[in-house]
C-alpha cells in the first residue's frame, strides 16, 4: 500500500537532490569559461563583463561578489607552484619577481573556497604595492609562511592547502590582448615544516 507513493517519494528526492548538488558542484568547479594560464596565476578577464558566459554569471550571483570592470582590474589566483605542487599551508614558499604593469596591486592568501585567511589580528594577511619592499631593480620577494620571516612576511596560519590571490588594479592588462606574454611572479617552495 505504501511501496508505491514510498519508491515515488524516493525517486523524486534523489533527482532533486542529485540536480542541485551537481548544480551546487558545477557552480564551485569554475567561474566560468575563458581561463588564461600564466605560469601557476589564473584569471578569468571576460568573468566580470557582458561576454561572461551563463557559468560566469551564476557563480557571481551565488557567491555575491561584485567583480572589477574590464578597465578597474584583473584578479589572478593560484592554487599550486611555478612546479604544478598544490600550496600547502604548513610549507613555505617564495613569491618573487615583477606583476604587470599596475598602479596598485594586493596580495594575500585564501581557503579553497576563496575566503582571506585571517592569520591573527598582529600578523600580516595581506600586501600591496605601496608596503612590499623592493630590491634594487623593482624586483620583490615575498616570504609566504607560517613561521615569521624577514623583509616581506604573509603569515599563512592554516591547515591544508590554499590560494594565492593577486589582485591588480587600474591596469591595461586587464583589457589587453595579449595577457598572454606577462610576466608574472614565481612561486617556490622553500621547505615544509619549521624549515
Amino acid at each position: 500500500m505504501f511501496r508505491i507513493p514510498f519508491l515515488v517519494a524516493l525517486t523524486l528526492a534523489i533527482a532533486f537532490g542529485g540536480g542541485i548538488a551537481s548544480a551546487v558542484w558545477a557552480l564551485k568547479a569554475t567561474v566560468g569559461f575563458g581561463s588564461i594560464a600564466i605560469g601557476p596565476w589564473v584569471a578569468f578577464p571576460e568573468a566580470q563583463t557582458a561576454n561572461a558566459d551563463p557559468y560566469a554569471k551564476a557563480h557571481r550571483a551565488r557567491a555575491g561578489e561584485l567583480l572589477y570592470g574590464g578597465a578597474e582590474g584583473l584578479m589572478f589566483s593560484a592554487q599550486v607552484d611555478s612546479k604544478g605542487e598544490k600550496l600547502q599551508a604548513a610549507c613555505s614558499y617564495d613569491v618573487a619577481g615583477l606583476t604587470p604593469q599596475a598602479r596598485f596591486w594586493t596580495l594575500y592568501a585564501a581557503n579553497a573556497e576563496g575566503l582571506p585567511l585571517r592569520p591573527g589580528s598582529d600578523l600580516p594577511s595581506a600586501l600591496n604595492s605601496w608596503s612590499v619592499l623592493r630590491g634594487e631593480n623593482s624586483n620583490f620577494s615575498i616570504h609566504v609562511s607560517p613561521n615569521a620571516k624577514p623583509d616581506n612576511w604573509l603569515a599563512v596560519r592554516h591547515s591544508g592547502t590554499f590560494r594565492l590571490v593577486l589582485t591588480l588594479l587600474d591596469t591595461p592588462t586587464a583589457g589587453s590582448s595579449g595577457l598572454i606574454d606577462l610576466a608574472m611572479p614565481v612561486i617556490t617552495k622553500t621547505g615544509c615544516g619549521d624549515a
